[in-house]
């Protein structure tokens, strides 16, 4: 079942690339969104990573970002350590959490994504060089997105339509910065 506004956090327990454990737990207390992707080397993916971690001052002190991959801690590294990305990133091989997040697969999301974000995917492929090899995760799985407040209670479940579509930045930063002006 999907989570939805409301429901309680799934407290989540994975590996960092940094080689720690990283547990939901110790976010109590602080806004922060869980933020499924899918494989490593995701084109999509890699773009959001990007913004994520360069625009991550810009969400204030008491928020941050737990960025989950379909992917083997190794391969993760191998992917993500370009962006020197300011917050938890996390591997779940298992898919442990996908399962309890009920993210979802979608063959035809997946063609969706190739065909109307064609200019995106060239650009992560051609500009940025985000080539996804080796794919170790699953192709179809679709992202998901979840803002979670200092309470582990989701404001906003966001389960993606196909590859490349996540939650507006702006709106992760209105409500990053809506936690401080509520303290």
């Amino acid at each position: 079942m999907q989570h939805k506004k409301g429901d309680k956090i799934v407290d989540v327990k994975l590996p960092t690339i940094n080689g720690e454990m990283m547990n939901t737990t110790n976010l109590r207390g602080k806004r922060y969104m869980l933020t499924f992707f899918r494989f490593a080397g995701c084109p999509f993916c890699n773009l959001r990573m990007h913004e994520l971690s360069r625009r991550f001052n810009e969400l204030g002190d008491n928020f941050t970002i737990v960025a989950i991959f379909d992917s083997p801690i190794e391969n993760l590294k191998k992917h993500s350590v370009r962006h020197h990305a300011p917050f938890h990133v996390v591997a779940d091989e298992e898919n442990i959490y996908y399962k309890q997040y009920s993210i979802r697969q979608s063959f035809a999301g997946l063609l969706r994504g190739a065909i109307t974000r064609f200019p995106s995917v060239m650009y992560a492929l051609v500009v940025k060089r985000y080539i996804p090899l080796p794919i170790k995760g699953k192709l179809t799985t679709m992202p998901a997105s979840f803002l979670v407040d200092e309470n582990g209670i989701i404001q906003l479940a966001h389960y993606a339509n196909d590859p490349g579509d996540h939650v507006d930045f702006e709106q992760v930063k209105a409500f990053a910065l809506a936690g401080k002006k509520s303290r």
